[in-house]
């Protein structure tokens, strides 16, 4: 699949609709969020998305994507669950548990995509540092995300942040390009060299989401045929925004 044949720049009437769809966005991360509590079933947070969902209007485009067809509208991934962990009535929160959460909303024909890392109650000092890093590579990636730079500026942005840092990044799973599908192009990957890919243009969009890992960069996908988890058992984090290259700063399109 050639990525680099879906790039979709936006005008500025694309880019205010794609906002307000990341402020939808934000709003269901911050209610599911504030459900992190020990006892609470992963398909409550699902149902709990869905509900501001709804309120606004608006669908996931995780749902019923993908063969098999993903079943919910959230990803639940927990410990060392790095992404599209199906939430499921039975499996309950514990008490020191890291929980990442994902969430695209489609919102006036226009996808936004973003997740976030967080611990259930009090977490160790190696859960606290790997949640740490992961946004931080987020936003050193974000950095990069300027007219005139190149995609592989943002990849060795977020290696460089996470190696220095003694953790691992993953080579199989990349950030991507976002607009009226959730996954267009660029292909950003989470490794690269800078100076290399794709030339940034302003108004092109693009989901970045570095997941980093603290024993290996090696994953493996579970027999759901969905949830991808670290090869070794280890933790595992996800951060992740949708962004726009403008003239001037990154605009960071999920945030409230």
């Amino acid at each position: 699949m050639s990525w680099e044949r879906q790039i979709n720049i936006k005008g500025p009437a694309e880019i205010k609709i794609m906002r307000e769809a990341g402020h939808i966005n934000a709003s269901v991360l911050a209610a599911v969020k504030e459900r992190l509590q020990p006892g609470v079933a992963t398909a409550d947070l699902n149902a709990a998305a869905e509900e501001v969902l709804k309120s606004h209007g608006c669908v996931s485009p995780f749902k019923g994507y993908g063969h098999p067809p993903f079943p919910t509208s959230i990803t639940v991934c927990i410990n060392d669950e790095m992404v599209h962990g199906i939430p499921h009535p039975k499996r309950k929160l514990k008490a020191g548990d890291i929980v990442s959460i994902d969430c695209g909303t489609i919102h006036e024909g226009f996808v936004a995509d973003s997740a976030f890392t967080a611990g259930v109650g009090e977490i160790s000092p190696e859960a606290t540092n790997l949640l740490e890093v992961t946004e931080g590579a987020l936003y050193a990636g974000i950095e990069q995300m300027r007219k005139g730079k190149r995609t592989g500026d943002i990849s060795a942005a977020i290696q460089n942040y996470v190696e220095s840092r003694g953790l691992y990044v993953t080579r199989e799973y990349t950030g991507h390009g976002v607009g009226r599908k959730m996954h267009e192009g660029p292909q950003v990957p989470n490794v690269g060299k800078a100076g290399g890919g794709l030339l940034l243009r302003s108004g092109l969009t693009i989901a970045i989401e570095p997941m980093v890992l603290i024993g290996t960069h090696e994953t493996r996908v579970l027999p759901d045929k969905w949830t991808v988890v670290s090869a070794d058992g280890s933790l595992t984090a996800h951060f992740e925004h949708t962004i726009a290259v403008t003239e001037g700063e990154p605009l960071i399109l999920t945030v409230l």
